[in-house]
């Protein structure tokens, strides 16, 4: 059975629709406390029910990215802020392999503002 929120990867173009499906379960995997809904259109992760991150794609170039909620307490050379102050986007080439090292490390910094505290979970 497909989920609503299936449809939006489903309905991607390659490599596009691959790109996103393989974050997908990347993002969803290092934590039992992470899952998925949709908001805003768009597919949401949260931890324990707080906004961790976002899956979009750019609407200039289609590039997918992955919005960090709480960017702004994360530090990588790679992460963008743009005019956000609070959050922070990874772009992913879906041409190319996905970027194991780099998502798993900001991946790990993200979950351990939630973890540790710094970001409050009622």
């Amino acid at each position: 059975m497909i989920r609503e929120i299936d449809n939006y990867y489903l309905n991607k173009d390659e490599p596009n629709k691959s790109c996103l499906l393989a974050l997908r379960q990347f993002i969803l995997k290092p934590d039992a406390h992470i899952s998925e809904t949709r908001k805003y259109g768009m597919p949401c992760f949260t931890y324990k029910n707080k906004m961790f991150c976002y899956l979009w794609t750019d609407r200039k170039t289609d590039m997918p990215y992955i919005l960090w909620v709480e960017g702004k307490h994360l530090n990588h050379p790679e992460l963008v802020a743009g005019n956000r102050s609070r959050m922070k986007i990874l772009t992913i080439d879906p041409t190319i392999d996905l970027p194991i090292e780099t998502i798993g490390s900001i991946l790990n910094q993200a979950l351990d503002l939630y973890r540790n505290g710094t970001i409050q979970i009622k």
